[in-house]
């Protein structure tokens, strides 16, 4: 229990820590975890938007939605994919590279990851209706996640834990802790996704394949904001996929 709620204090910024003290060594084990805590994001934002397209424009309803998520997480995931543009289109090398990432300044390839993807997230889903839109947003969430939990399965960490933004390197999954990500991050699109939308689970593992490699060749490995940018572009894909299936059925 203490590493759940190891998770919910470190992705998030409500006031979980008030409950009790959480040790360091529980936040080496909150990745696994990250999908549970995309139950609360994730059903947030549905909520959000559920409650917003009653009084306003769906267009502005989800702004609002995704805007509650960023209040929610501090925009941690959106400075991770700054961070990781910035990296991986400014750096040549694996020290230089990695030398950008920890820069906290944003650069123009981070301005232009940014922007293009708040562009892309809040346009491409508008096509679909409300209520699907919002059982995807929780599941585009919590199934993403679960996706990009998996750097640390398949990568070590590319850096030191002294030299890590978070000082915190995070341990592999275990087999339970496997199973606990998988089943936090698939039961929502068992129990809520139509059947018909279940093959757009295929394209946040395709982006989780493609973005391993580049990491693979760039890092050797991965860093916080490698992860928060698998979170985000998995979940873009997932959206992507659906307004496919979507136009096809």
């Amino acid at each position: 229990m203490m590493n759940l709620l190891a998770a919910f204090v470190f992705f998030t910024r409500l006031p979980f820590w008030r409950i009790c003290p959480v040790s360091a060594d529980s936040f080496k084990h909150v990745v696994p975890r990250w999908p549970v805590v995309g139950w609360l994001t994730g059903g947030v934002m549905a909520a959000t938007l559920w409650l917003g397209a009653h009084f306003l424009p769906l267009s502005l309803a989800w702004l609002v939605a995704i805007l509650s998520r960023i209040l929610i997480t501090g925009a941690l995931h959106e400075d991770g994919l700054a961070d990781f543009s910035d990296g991986f289109g400014g750096g040549t090398s694996r020290r230089r590279t990695l030398e950008i990432m920890k820069d906290s300044h944003i650069g123009t390839y981070g301005v232009l990851g940014l922007v293009f993807y708040l562009l892309f997230l809040w346009q491409v889903p508008l096509s679909l209706p409300l209520p699907l839109l919002c059982t995807v947003a929780f599941c585009g969430d919590v199934w993403s996640k679960g996706c990009a939990a998996q750097l640390i399965n398949v990568l070590p960490y590319a850096r030191t834990e002294a030299d890590s933004k978070a000082k915190v390197v995070y341990g592999r999954m275990s087999g339970w802790e496997f199973t606990l990500c998988l089943l936090a991050a698939a039961l929502p699109l068992v129990l809520l996704l139509p059947i018909k939308f279940g093959w757009a689970a295929v394209a946040p593992l395709l982006v989780f394949v493609l973005l391993w490699r580049m990491m693979r060749r760039r890092l050797q490995g991965y860093t916080g904001d490698c992860c928060g940018a698998t979170f985000l572009l998995c979940e873009l894909s997932f959206y992507f996929a659906v307004v496919l299936l979507w136009k096809l059925f």
